[in-house]
């Protein structure tokens, strides 16, 4: 932990765009997941979910994420989660954006809140936003990109009992990745 403590402070000290998400009204967010083609369908089908209103990324060369959210269960706000990333590799630029993160099932829901969660290199992800670039860096984890944000393909399903999508918010990144994101969980209604 020391090593991305040191690492993130090398950042801001070279003065490289990094964005600290603030925790925003799940309500906005999860509408337009709602109204997105691709999620709208996963609120009926899913067991859960965790809604990240904003994520802030930036980095060049070493990049950084933060966001703050909420789990729910069966429509339910069950607790906090927060999520940080740190990665490393061929990358420019900051965003903003936002995420949610579907269970299938309740042995997902409790994966993700069972203690510190990280996704794998092989996650997937799935890119809700008007001319965004599909591609998810270089792990060979898959995504898609729709023309708007109304108009999206159908999502392909969920993996390891997860679905992931994103919408962009604003900015310009070049990676676009959700492998390595690490999630910790508190039980409650936190705000």
């Amino acid at each position: 932990m020391n090593k991305k403590l040191r690492v993130l402070a090398l950042a801001a000290a070279l003065g490289l765009p990094f964005t600290v998400a603030h925790a925003g009204k799940d309500s906005n967010a999860t509408a337009l997941f709602e109204n997105a083609h691709q999620s709208a369908g996963y609120f009926a089908g899913s067991y859960g979910y965790a809604i990240f209103p904003t994520v802030g990324k930036g980095g060049l060369v070493v990049g950084a994420a933060h966001g703050s959210g909420h789990v729910y269960a069966r429509g339910h706000r069950i607790g906090h989660v927060t999520m940080n990333q740190l990665s490393v590799g061929f990358q420019a630029g900051g965003e903003a954006y936002s995420e949610i993160i579907f269970f299938k099932d309740k042995d997902a829901l409790d994966i993700f809140t069972g203690g510190n969660f990280e996704f794998s290199a092989d996650a997937g992800v799935i890119v809700i936003t008007a001319a965004a670039d599909g591609s998810v860096g270089t792990t060979g984890a898959d995504g898609s990109a729709s023309v708007t944000k109304n108009d999206a393909a159908t999502a392909s399903g969920y993996d390891h009992g997860m679905a992931v999508f994103t919408i962009a918010k604003g900015g310009l990144m070049y990676n676009a990745t959700i492998a390595g994101q690490k999630f910790s969980y508190t039980p409650g209604h936190r705000g």
